[in-house]
């Protein structure tokens, strides 16, 4: 087995000076020196060393003493520790070990990470034995979690409330089993690949963003160094090792040191004083920021903590708890920082940190407005087609085929929208949109066991072992012989998540700015809705004379966001190329993965002005979507008291809901339906 690669010669980390460790390195030290801060979440691009940092950690942390034999790592030395494999007698067997790191599957059960009873012993011998989970292996280690935002909701709470509470708890069919769980918590993720959720942000003691060096001779020593791990593994470790020798000795110095720091009124106040004016919610981040000062003090060898640790410590407890708008990349303006501590220069540490990497997270763009143009293009199609001047007092088209663009206008504030769901039952991963076969949710039947992962029924599984009514098999001691065919899974019903296709239609007839602003408006919030329903996410525009994948499917609904707000309108509508090019997309992601199954979100007024044959072409379009058995939703975006109704011909075509782009929103739509059922009362 290959040498595991140096903690110290991860590039940023610092190599033969621990001291000068950047964001990423010093957050995962501080909170080994003291766990209680919570665990750190790592963010960054793909290629950004955050999981070679993280499998690094454990070889530098200094070993511990467990007693020999126990299944839960049990310290020897803490006499109210307990384990369902005790009681251990005063002298019993000790060993001391590495400490571990256990890595959690994205896909692992419930029962992988709690442990669970073992059910066949129970029935064939009357015994109740409890099978360790991950939990209990990662007892005063660590638990790796990458793409931690991919985590089922359920099993990162889980994960959080065992990290709070130092106990996992173990509940099956009246048996209770309890242990210790005091871990590290390591989360990476890529921001790419979709956001974690707010409230499970918040849990998080440290956040830190990272990102690839940008100078040339930094990049070039990654590079030098990985070839040279990996021609010569053992070798390159060896060069690394009294580097990593002085960080497990100083870890061991800070963990001996953290519980006397001192941490005076004047520091607490201004902790209080600082999480105030950024505004977090709630107290954890007072708690956490002062904890995270305590531990960069005894990091730092002092014996009390000073403003330079605050300024530290807030750098990593802070940015992700601030309030920010929804998609906001998390962020902390550090100017505000340092005068909130009083200095009108930021307080260097003791000694300034060397890392090549800015603990400023990278500026996500250039701030460019692809939408900006000249306000011409207001045309959609040549003269005399009437409804394309869409508000009272919009100049001519001077072009009727121009494809010029008007500069995008802004969505209003979000609001919650009425609820889009994909028809009949699925098998995607675990969401909050469509109904679908989950390892969670109501039980509607059971299926016999197959080798795939399930939760066990238990009364299914003993009525098929006592023959569906006919004699029960018994064995010499005469309890009811279990065979593995016996098996049966519950099969429940809970929601899945969807891949969401929004087909935008930016022409000439869609560029009003009021109307554009309510499409914009209900396509954001419908963008938020599928963030908070973990939905993949993909954006194709049509304007002029060809549609565009603006945003290939991705979990990153923050990356649509952006994309809508730089959305410009203008020049015809071809609704054909729209279509097609949708169609083109869901049928490559099914290639991908068969179980997303698709919700096409169509925002168009339904005109076709791409050509001479726009309108037929539209038609056949549209019917060869709706061939594919794609569940779709028409946005209606016309608006005012002259309408065509196209677009309800078109949901019609498609199979579509037909949806009034101002009856997106669920108060809307609940406000039409109180409406009409007062008028039927009222008739009645």
């Amino acid at each position: 087995m290959p040498a595991q690669y140096p903690f110290s010669a991860v590039l940023g980390c610092d190599t033969e000076h621990p001291d000068g460790l950047d964001d990423m390195g010093l957050a995962l030290i501080l909170t080994t020196v003291a766990p209680e801060i919570g665990g750190v979440l790592v963010r960054g691009e793909k290629g950004t060393a955050k999981s070679t940092a993280v499998r690094a950690l454990a070889a530098v942390l200094p070993p511990i003493d467990v007693v020999a034999g126990d299944r839960f790592a049990t310290d020897p030395n803490d006499p109210g520790a307990a384990s369902p494999d005790g009681p251990f007698p005063a002298d019993a067997a000790t060993e001391t070990r590495p400490v571990r790191l256990v890595e959690l599957p994205v896909g692992a059960t419930e029962d992988r990470v709690l442990g669970s009873l073992h059910l066949e012993r129970a029935l064939a011998h009357g015994k109740v034995e409890y099978e360790p989970g991950l939990l209990a292996r990662a007892h005063r280690g660590i638990l790796y979690v990458d793409e931690v935002n991919l985590l089922h909701d359920h099993l990162v709470d889980l994960l959080l409330d065992a990290a709070a509470m130092g106990r996992a708890t173990v509940e099956r069919d009246g048996v209770s089993v309890e242990h210790a769980a005091r871990f590290v918590l390591i989360g990476t993720m890529n921001p790419e690949e979709g956001e974690l959720r707010p409230q499970l942000l918040d849990r998080f003691g440290l956040t830190v963003e990272v990102a690839a060096p940008r100078d040339p001779r930094l990049r070039a020593e990654v590079v030098r160094r990985r070839i040279a791990y990996d021609t010569e593994p053992r070798t390159f470790a060896e060069r690394y090792r009294a580097a990593d020798a002085a960080l497990t000795t100083r870890i061991a110095a800070a963990r001996e040191r953290v519980g006397k720091v001192r941490l005076g009124e004047p520091a607490l106040l201004k902790i209080a004083e600082v999480c105030a004016a950024f505004e977090v919610d709630g107290l954890r981040a007072d708690i956490v920021t002062a904890r995270a000062a305590v531990a960069h003090a005894a990091w730092e060898g002092r014996d009390e903590v000073t403003r330079a640790d605050i300024r530290r410590a807030a750098i990593l407890t802070l940015p992700h708890r601030r309030r920010r708008k929804p998609f906001d990349a998390p962020g902390l303006d550090e100017d505000l920082l340092d005068q909130l501590l009083g200095d009108t220069e930021p307080p260097p540490p003791a000694q300034p940190p060397q890392g090549p990497e800015d603990p400023t997270p990278p500026d996500r763009g250039d701030g460019s407005d692809d939408g900006a143009g000249d306000g011409s293009g207001h045309g959609d199609g040549p003269p005399g087609d009437g409804p394309g001047q869409d508000a009272p007092g919009a100049p001519a088209a001077t072009a009727p085929d121009t494809d010029a663009g008007h500069p995008a206008v802004p969505a209003s504030a979000p609001y919650r929208p009425r609820l889009l769901t994909v028809r009949g039952l699925g098998d995607g991963a675990a969401g909050r949109r469509s109904r679908a076969r989950a390892a969670i949710g109501a039980r509607v039947g059971a299926r016999r066991a197959d080798g795939t992962s399930g939760s066990l029924d238990l009364v299914e599984t003993l009525r098929a072992a006592a023959g569906g009514g006919r004699t029960a098999r018994r064995t010499a001691g005469g309890r009811p012989e279990l065979r593995p065919e016996d098996l049966r899974h519950a099969v429940r019903e809970g929601r899945e998540a969807n891949l969401v296709m929004f087909c935008v239609d930016a022409s000439g007839s869609m560029a009003a700015r009021k109307r554009m602003t309510q499409v914009k408006t209900a396509i954001l919030s419908l963008l938020l809705d599928a963030y908070r329903r973990r939905d993949k996410v993909g954006l194709v525009t049509f304007r002029g004379r060809q549609a565009e994948l603006v945003l290939p499917p991705t979990h990153s609904v923050e990356i649509a966001a952006r994309r809508l707000d730089e959305l410009p309108a203008g020049g015809r509508t071809p609704l054909a190329e729209g279509l097609l090019e949708s169609a083109r997309v869901l049928r490559r992601e099914r290639l991908r993965d068969p179980r997303l199954r698709p919700l096409l979100v169509v925002v168009t007024d339904g005109r076709a002005t791409g050509g001479p044959d726009a309108v037929a072409r539209s038609r056949q379009a549209a019917e060869y979507v709706a061939a594919s058995g794609v569940t779709s939703v028409v946005v209606d975006g016309e608006t005012g008291p002259l309408r065509l109704g196209l677009a309800a011909d078109l949901a019609d075509r498609l199979g579509a809901e037909h949806l009034p782009v101002t009856e997106v929103s669920a108060e809307a739509l609940a406000g039409s339906v109180r409406d009409r059922t007062g008028g039927l009362r009222g008739a009645a």
